[in-house]
């Protein structure tokens, strides 16, 4: 689906009129008209309020234009249920829900992921757990919660 398509079926899932939903999120009915026919899209601070008013991530939002992974874990985040929300109940597209809960980080260290990975990863070809370890810790440190870790 596109954009416009999306945030059209929203709204009518949602049993609001243009008219509904443009007071909800500030803008004119006819603004709220044009994204619905494909005319334009919301701004950044719009599509924030209508992710709250619809409880779907912006990604959803634009139709999933860009496939999501966790910065901390590197999970793939294939539906909104995945991602993570700050304590205000906004969604933040860059962890998964088990990486980042009320805006705190799970795993305060590299080396407490890396620990929990090896218990919980499948080891089909038996490696040894230093591989193993050397394996995961090249692939996260690619990611940006990690670069940031000095």
């Amino acid at each position: 689906m596109e954009a416009y398509e999306i945030l059209k079926a929203l709204r009518e899932k949602k049993g609001l009129t243009q008219e509904q939903l443009a007071k909800k999120v500030m803008v004119t009915r006819q603004a709220v008209s044009r994204w619905e026919n494909g005319e334009t899209q919301p701004n950044t601070e719009t599509l924030k309020l209508l992710s709250r008013v619809y409880d779907v991530s912006i990604n959803t939002l634009l139709g999933s234009p860009r496939t999501l992974y966790c910065q901390c874990c590197g999970m793939p985040l294939t539906e909104d249920g995945m991602i993570s929300r700050e304590t205000d109940g906004s969604f933040n597209e860059d962890y998964c829900t088990w990486c980042y809960t009320g805006g705190t980080f799970v795993y305060t260290s590299k080396d407490m992921l890396l620990d929990f990975l090896l218990t919980h990863s499948p080891n089909p070809d038996n490696q040894p757990e230093p591989q193993r370890r050397a394996m995961y810790d090249g692939y996260l440190s690619q990611l940006k919660h990690w670069k940031q870790e000095v």
